[in-house]
């Protein structure tokens, strides 16, 4: 995959301003898929570059990726059928802190192993070896999901275009390294205030999350940004994503790699 040399430059702008309006505001707006149509991946990930280009210039720095609609389940709850990802930068990390209720729109959480990379995957990769070597561990973590387009009603381009739905993360403090526990074996269970909400294993990503690690740097490196040691790599959802209200407390244990937890600010602040 590619992006296109000369995009329609035009539909990329309108849908960039559209996407943030909303987030400025904090006002979600209509599909973009009115711009980019609804098979078009390539251009929706350059409205996605162009985002990402605007938030570094403002001086954001770039984290990792996120990975999506890996698990049947999600890709079902949301009408598409193949993955994206999205770009993930330092603000978005709320690791050990109380999630800002107020930046967020329409919030979903969802559980997953999430990589962190000792090397470079700027190279071809042919299969799971490749990344295995590449990842320095894995720890358990919460994705906070958002979308900027109103009641979620998305296609492929308007998530890809909306940087994968993405708005922030927190990790588990329980390293572990790929010769410690496979990640393909990881049984997760998600609890909103002690209530079990949502369940899976690391067969729903992708069949095992290192095939979606696979997936990305091949696809990340075919756009032109490879991977990089020190990234964190979001691998995907290992069940069905759930809605956040403000006050709820989000713990998710995923067997080996332990808990994780995201209390969220009962105001919108």
């Amino acid at each position: 995959m590619t992006l296109p040399d000369t995009p329609d430059v035009a539909l990329v702008t309108a849908a960039v301003d559209r996407l943030t309006t909303a987030q400025e505001t904090r006002t979600p707006c209509a599909p973009v898929r009115d711009l980019l149509g609804t098979t078009d991946v390539a251009l929706a990930y350059a409205v996605q570059r162009r985002l990402a280009e605007r938030r570094r210039a403002a001086g954001a720095v770039v984290t990792g990726r996120k990975i999506g609609l890996t698990s049947p389940a999600v890709q079902k709850q949301l009408g598409v059928d193949q993955p994206d990802f999205g770009v993930l930068f330092a603000d978005m990390d709320v690791s050990g802190r109380e999630v800002p209720t107020g930046r967020l729109l329409q919030p979903k959480a969802e559980a997953e192993v999430a990589f962190v990379l000792g090397a470079d995957l700027d190279h071809e990769v042919t299969g799971v070896a490749d990344v295995r070597d590449a990842v320095a561990y894995a720890v358990a973590a919460l994705e906070i999901v958002d979308s900027r387009i109103a009641d979620w009603d998305i296609t492929i381009t308007d998530t890809v275009a909306d940087n994968g739905s993405s708005a922030l993360y927190a990790l588990g403090d329980k390293r572990l390294t790929l010769e410690e526990f496979a990640p393909v074996d990881v049984v997760m269970e998600l609890y909103a205030d002690d209530v079990l909400v949502s369940e899976g294993t690391g067969a729903a990503c992708l069949g095992d999350p290192l095939e979606a690690l696979v997936w990305l740097a091949r696809t990340a490196r075919a756009l032109g940004e490879p991977l990089r040691a020190g990234q964190v790599v979001l691998s995907g959802a290992l069940g069905p994503m759930v809605p956040v209200t403000p006050g709820a407390v989000l713990r998710a244990e995923l067997s080996a790699l332990g808990s994780v937890t995201a209390a969220f600010a009962k105001e919108n602040r």
